[in-house]
C-alpha cells in the first residue's frame, strides 16, 4: 500500500489542478483538504483520497496571467547572465501592445513569478511565453510536453553563400540527427522560401535548430518562432508584449 503514496503536490500537478509549487504554497496556506482533513506540507496521498482546493487557490489562480512577448535580439529569456538583460524587463506598461485586446489590465503584482516557458537563445527573436501559471508552463515545457513550436530560419551556407542543402540533408534535419548522444525527436522541417527554412519541433535543446543545421552544412542568419501551439505571434511588433486571452490556449 505503501508504494502507492506519492506527495500530495506531486498528484495535484498530476491531476493539472497547479504546479507542484504552487501546490506546496496552498498546503502551507491551508487551502488544502485530504479526505476532509487540511493538509500539511509533505504529506503523501493514496490514488483513492478525496482531495478538496479551497476557493480562495481557485481565486488566486484567476487572477495569475501569461504574457506573450515578440522578444527582440539581445534578451536573453531567463535570468540575466553576462551582462544581458533577462527578456522579463521588457513587461512594463510602455511597452504593452495597444491592440491587445485581451481585456486584463497591467498591475506591478503580474511581475511576481512570471517566468519563461521555455527558451529563446540570445540570439533569437518572436514569441517568448512568460507566465505565473504552473499549468501553462507544464503544457508547454514539461516532460510528457506534445506542445509544437514553430520557427522560421533564415539560412547560409557555412562560407556564407547561398544556402545549399540535398534531399539528404533535408531527411536528416527531419529525423536522424543526434546532440550530445542523444537522438533528436522527429521534426517537421521544409523549405519556405530561397533562404528560409520553417521549422516544427515538440522539443527544445540549447541552441538546437542552429546545431542542426550546422550539422548538414548551413548558418543560420536569423531565427524567428513564430507560434507556440495553437498560439501564434501574428502582428505583435518586435519588443511589445500582450495578454494572453481567456478563450486561447496553447
Amino acid at each position: 500500500m505503501s508504494e502507492d503514496l506519492v506527495r500530495l503536490s506531486k498528484r495535484i500537478s498530476e491531476l493539472g489542478i497547479a504546479s507542484r509549487r504552487q501546490a506546496d504554497a496552498w498546503i502551507e496556506k491551508g487551502w488544502v483538504k485530504v479526505n476532509g482533513k487540511v493538509a500539511v506540507l509533505g504529506d503523501k496521498v493514496a490514488p483513492g483520497d478525496r482531495i478538496q482546493v479551497s476557493s480562495k487557490a481557485r481565486e488566486q489562480q484567476q487572477q495569475q496571467v501569461t504574457v506573450l512577448l515578440n522578444k527582440p535580439v539581445g534578451y536573453v529569456s531567463g535570468q540575466a547572465e553576462d551582462g544581458y538583460e533577462p527578456a522579463k524587463v521588457l513587461i512594463k506598461p510602455e511597452n504593452h501592445w495597444r491592440e491587445d485586446d485581451s481585456g486584463i489590465r497591467f498591475n506591478p503584482s503580474q511581475l511576481l513569478h512570471l517566468v519563461p516557458a521555455g527558451r529563446l537563445d540570445i540570439d533569437s527573436v518572436g514569441l517568448l511565453v512568460l507566465t505565473q501559471d504552473g499549468r501553462v508552463a507544464k503544457t508547454i515545457i514539461g516532460e510528457t510536453s506534445e506542445i509544437e513550436k514553430e520557427y522560421i530560419v533564415r539560412v547560409a551556407s557555412a562560407d556564407g553563400s547561398a544556402p545549399k542543402l540535398s534531399e539528404e540533408g533535408l531527411k536528416l534535419l527531419n529525423f536522424g540527427l543526434s546532440l550530445d548522444g542523444k537522438a533528436l525527436l522527429p521534426a517537421k522541417v521544409s523549405w519556405l522560401n530561397d533562404d528560409e527554412l520553417r521549422f516544427i519541433l515538440k522539443e527544445g535543446k540549447k541552441r538546437q535548430i542552429r546545431r542542426m543545421c550546422e550539422a548538414v552544412g548551413l548558418k543560420v542568419l536569423r531565427l524567428k518562432r513564430v507560434r507556440v501551439g495553437r498560439v501564434v505571434l501574428g502582428r505583435l511588433p518586435v519588443g511589445k508584449w500582450r495578454y494572453l486571452k481567456p478563450d486561447e490556449s496553447f
